[in-house]
């Protein structure tokens, strides 16, 4: 027996990837259903590759009665009026926006790092998916934690536009075909020009300097991983479609040799290590996109510091950091909660 899945915002890039994902995984369904907001209704959009299509339903009308769960990909206004709306006519939410992610009655899960938590979702019948760069580090740095205790972590990022939606890929697009012919590439969707280009600007700017993305990197690891870690970010969009890259530095209250790392890494959980030390034995976003793992390279000694390692984390963000790790919660909620597919 199966269960019955909504996807709400199945139109945009996220829920596409949403329901390639489940299609892949052959997750056990009993119904589905693929709703968006009027603008969208009645498309007819693939259920991945199995030959199937879904017509999308209007989300002003669509009744959760009844439903499983509701995996949301459409942005904070619409979980804001629509996952308490889900979640109280009894069908668990699982939203990819910024919304319930700090809140302390809402689990923020990466089901390699902290799958215990998730029984907390039974307070609010809501679970939350993290952003992606910080889904992708700390499937990283989880094992290494467990190894030799993280005191410290500074990261940059090289975040793809496909972070920003199709406008970000869109406008990548749009720059750089008319830079080429000589045609006009005002910035519309970011704020300089991202062809070509990097922009150290992602999400709002903070009274602090920081932006609210690199906010959400320091307070989600603190959340999921220990909230006794300390980290600074940086957080830079880079003009790569799909794939985000980040450098990150690491300190530890114990020795962790870059050989005993490299080890660690080799088997854990969502993390495939690539790390030759010779011209292309690394992985770099286009390598990575349209796979589940983090990918893992560079891994060295950082000499500055006592018990300090340098890494390289690449993972496709549309997948794991947003629609596979949504899958992935679903399946965890199934198999230790649902229980209707045992």
């Amino acid at each position: 027996m199966g269960y019955r899945v909504v996807i709400v915002g199945a139109t945009g890039n996220v829920g596409r990837e949403i329901l390639n994902i489940l299609a892949e995984r052959e997750f056990p369904l009993d119904d589905i259903a693929a709703v968006a907001s009027s603008r969208s209704t009645g498309t007819m959009i693939d259920f991945g590759d199995s030959g199937k299509e879904l017509k999308v339903q209007n989300i002003e009308h669509f009744d959760f009665a009844g439903w499983d769960m509701a995996l949301f990909a459409a942005g904070s206004d619409v979980s804001r009026v629509y996952a308490p709306i889900s979640a109280a006519a009894g069908c668990v939410v699982i939203d990819n926006s910024s919304l319930y992610r700090m809140d302390p009655d809402v689990p923020l899960i990466v089901p390699e790092v902290n799958p215990s938590a998730i029984s907390g979702y039974t307070r609010k019948n809501i679970i939350a998916n993290p952003n992606c760069s910080t889904a992708q580090m700390v499937v990283a740095l989880k094992p290494l934690h467990d190894a030799a205790t993280i005191k410290r972590v500074v990261v940059s990022t090289y975040q793809s536009v496909s972070g920003a939606g199709k406008q970000g890929m869109d406008e990548l697009f749009e720059q750089s075909r008319n830079i080429f012919v000589g045609d006009s590439n005002t910035p519309v969707k970011f704020t300089k020009q991202i062809a070509f280009n990097v922009i150290p600007h992602i999400d709002d700017f903070l009274d602090d300097g920081s932006t609210k993305e690199e906010w959400k990197m320091v307070v989600e690891t603190k959340k999921i991983l220990d909230p006794r870690i300390k980290v600074t970010a940086t957080c830079v969009r880079v003009p790569v479609f799909v794939g985000h890259s980040e450098s990150v530095n690491i300190e530890f209250e114990n020795e962790l040799s870059a050989e005993d790392a490299q080890k660690i890494l080799r088997e854990s959980p969502g993390v495939m290590l690539v790390d030759k030390r010779e011209d292309g034995g690394y992985v770099t976003p286009v390598e990575c996109v349209g796979d589940y793992a983090t990918f893992v390279s560079r891994v060295r000694d950082d000499p500055t510091v006592d018990n300090g390692l340098n890494i390289w984390v690449v993972s496709d963000n549309l997948r794991k950091g947003a629609a596979l790790n949504a899958v992935q919660i679903a399946e965890l909620l199934g198999r230790r909660h649902l229980k209707k597919a045992d």
